[in-house]
Order: C-alpha cells, then sequence, then structure tokens
C-alpha cells in the first residue's frame, strides 16, 4: 500500500515551480531571503512577528537591529548551547556552532556546522556538515563528518521484530562524505560524491532469554567499512529550505560500495527522498508537508550497521514515535504527513499533528513485512522569525507501547 500511496504522490506532484535553496540545516543563522520571495519577505519584516530573540531581547531593553539579517562574505560565527531529548540518547547537552557566509555577493549562504553532544546514555557525538555554495550558484559542495561512540541496541531484522529481542550493543562510528552537485538548469543539480562509514570496537550483549540474535546470525563483525562511491540528482524548489511554505523537493542518490574501494563485500543501495509543501487553506500561513523515504539494498549484503534503519537518514528525521534503530533490514519504505498551523498570530507558537507509517524487509531477498504506523501532536517555538527556525518539540506514539518525547531545531523534513 505504500508503494502505492508513494508512486501516486509522486505523479501528482512532480511539476511543481519555484527556486532553489540550500539544503536543510539543523542549526541556521540569521539570513534575508531573495526579492523574489514576496510571501518570506512579508513574514519577516512585519513588525508583529515574534521570535525568541525578541523576547529575550526585550527583557534587556535591547531593540532588534534588522542590519543584522544579512550573511555578506565575511563570515558571521555563531555558538549556542542546547538541551535536546530523544528516545535513544534520553537527556542530551549540545554545543552547537556555525559559520556562515556568501562565497559571492549573490551566491546562496553556505554554512559549516559543528554539533557536538554528550547524552544521558553516554553517547558522545561530533558531527560537521557543511554546504558550500560557489559563484553563481553553479556549484554545491555538501560535507558530512562525524565521530560517534555510541552505546545503542538493536531489536532484529524486519518490521515483524519483536521489542522483547533488544540486544544492547556499543560501537565507535567514523563517517566521511563529500558530494559535489553541478547545477544542469535552474532547480536541477547532478553530481557525484564519496562515502566511508566505519565501525569499530563493535560489542553486544545478546538477548535476556540467551537466544542468538538476528545480529548474529547476520554475521556479527567487530570492525566494518562501508566505502562508496555516490551519483546523485536533486531537485528543489522550496521557498525555504529550513521551514517550507510551499514546493517541491526530489533527491535521488545511488551508491557503490564495491571491494575495490576496501569493502569486504560488493553491495549497492540507493536512497529516494520526496517531499510536497502544500499552504492549507491557500490564503493562510498554515502547512501540509508530505513526505516519502525509501531506502533500498539493491544488491548484495552490507554490513549489519549499515543497513537501512529508522532514524539513521541524515537528519535523523524518519519514525518519530520509535526509538533509534527499533526497525532495521535490507529493504526501508517510509512516509510521512504533517499539518503545521499557527496557535498565536505573532507568530511565536505553533502546532503540528502527524502520522507516518514504515515497513521493512528483513535481510536481503525477502519481502516488505508488516506497516508500523505511529502519530502524534507538537509545539513549535519560533527561535528565528527570519530563517524560520523553530524548535520543535514533539511526542510520538507508536505500536507496543513505543512513545516519547522528540526535542530538535528545526523542522523534522
Amino acid at each position: 500500500m505504500l508503494f502505492v500511496l508513494r508512486y501516486l504522490l509522486i505523479l501528482a506532484l512532480i511539476y511543481s515551480p519555484a527556486i532553489l535553496h540550500a539544503q536543510d540545516q539543523k542549526f541556521v543563522p540569521l539570513a534575508k531571503y531573495p526579492k523574489s520571495d514576496t510571501l518570506a519577505k512579508k513574514h519577516t519584516d512585519t513588525l508583529q512577528q515574534l521570535d525568541l530573540y525578541d523576547i529575550i531581547g526585550s527583557l534587556f531593553g535591547n531593540k532588534r537591529n534588522s542590519e543584522n539579517d544579512t550573511i555578506t562574505t565575511k563570515p558571521v560565527f555563531s555558538v549556542v548551547p542546547a538541551l535536546g531529548y530523544t528516545l535513544q540518547s534520553k537527556l542530551a547537552l549540545t554545543l552547537a556552532g556555525n559559520i556562515a557566509f556568501r562565497t559571492t555577493k549573490d551566491s546562496k549562504i553556505s554554512t559549516i556546522t559543528i554539533n557536538t553532544a554528550y547524552t544521558q546514555t553516554k553517547q558522545i557525538i561530533i558531527p560537521i556538515q557543511s554546504n558550500i555554495w560557489t559563484k553563481n550558484n553553479d556549484y554545491d559542495f555538501v560535507g558530512d563528518i562525524r565521530y560517534l561512540k555510541y552505546p545503542q541496541s538493536t531489536y532484529g531484522l524486519g518490521s515483524n521484530s519483536n521489542i522483547k529481542d533488544e540486544d544492547p550493543m556499543d560501537y565507535d562510528f567514523f563517517r566521511f562524505s563529500e558530494i559535489a552537485l553541478k547545477r544542469i538548469w535552474t532547480d536541477f543539480y547532478a553530481g557525484i560524491g564519496y562515502i566511508a562509514d566505519v565501525h569499530w570496537n563493535v560489542t553486544h550483549k545478546g538477548p535476556l532469554d540467551g537466544a542468538p540474535s538476528d545480529y548474529t546470525k547476520y554475521g556479527a563483525q567487530s570492525h566494518s567499512i562501508s566505502s562508496g562511491i555516490t551519483l546523485n540528482t536533486l531537485y528543489d524548489s522550496r521557498d525555504n529550505s529550513i521551514n517550507p511554505y510551499r514546493g517541491f523537493y526530489a533527491s535521488l542518490q545511488y551508491k557503490d560500495d564495491g571491494d575495490f574501494l576496501g569493502n569486504l563485500h560488493n553491495w549497492q543501495a540507493m536512497i529516494i527522498d520526496i517531499r510536497k509543501y502544500i499552504k492549507f487553506p491557500s490564503g493562510s500561513d498554515n502547512v501540509l508537508a508530505l513526505w516519502s523515504y525509501d531506502w533500498l539494498v539493491l544488491e548484495g549484503s552490507p554490513p549489519y550497521l549499515d543497513l537501512p534503519a529508522n532514524t539513521w537518514d541524515t537528519y535523523s528525521g524518519t519514525g518519530r514515535g520509535y526509538i533509534q534503530g527499533r526497525f532495521r533490514g535490507a529493504q526501508m519504505v517510509y512516509a510521512e504527513s504533517e499539518y503545521r498551523f499557527k496557535l498565536t498570530n505573532n507568530g511565536l507558537l505553533g502546532g503540528v499533528i502527524f502520522v507516518n507509517a514504515q515497513s521493512f524487509s528483513a535481510a536481503q531477498g525477502t519481502s516488505l513485512q508488516s506497516i508500523q504506523p505511529a502519530f502524534g501532536p507538537g509545539i513549535r517555538l519560533k527561535l528565528n522569525k527570519v530563517s524560520r527556525t523553530n524548535i520543535a518539540i514533539d511526542y510520538g506514539f507508536g505500536r507496543e507501547g513505543s512513545r516519547g518525547m522528540f526535542i530538535n531545531v528545526g523542522e523534522i523534513f
């Protein structure tokens, strides 16, 4: 059923015009929008609109200076301490820093973001993500370097896996990813990249009943390397990549992990990421957001920890309502819809209602299993009215009693 809904959505929405904007970032500096985006300008220039900067500034008698909202070729440095929470990490203390700049006067805003975290479950998270636009936006270089010290349980393969089969794991993880995209025409980019994922010091305890876990059956490894060349295409017509009011986004990535790049086995995978944003009702600021995310192993057998899994997409958005890694398998099919609406006319507070569904196969060559749904409400607190960045606080409900709070800076998708 998810396959049918996904492709009907693609066929119905694939022709949606607008202007290309930068890739999503969790922490985004203040920035003015292009003159062509009259709707965004209307919202950022309206004096009645408020965010946390305004509230904090008013407490100390400081009036906001709009001139500081412009990013130029001179780098702007920011450091922000924050608290977060997910089912996997529990409480997380983060220190987020970024550098924002334009390579030329008319280029899109480039960002380098560092978001370090130490969590209640003793995880260490150090990612460095970059998005660099060249002159005339002819090229976009997207980088992702991260180190994780990551205690995390696995629950077996497929979406029929039982939560009682929890297998506690621990490992170190390093990723190096760099992708170069060239503009083919206005809203369409294509390019090539390289991604290496390395796991080491991998340990696991096994299920409490002593039975062999799916991880053991699949092939336990104390270390693994997944090194692959990627082919990438991107179409993006969203009016704002941080918190879109309208537009269409489609990304396709093919990854070839051949033995000539240091892999023990040959395997290939594909990620298809499609999003649509519709103002509903049309004259309001309310938005219906639709998302389809398919992560598919095409051939071969990746290391267990590199198999598709919920909340292991680039920005950890899939599967609200379930703990990260609750479902894992060779094929992942995912769909979500979210309705976003204002709670206050000044834009300071908003709300969301979301519902998602996911299905996984087990090992390569097996069929998709049961659909696992989740749903929930959320609150949005406007952190930055210029970039539309929100603090997102959601509470998700899944099956088998799975439930919990999810706190993020920025929208989930």
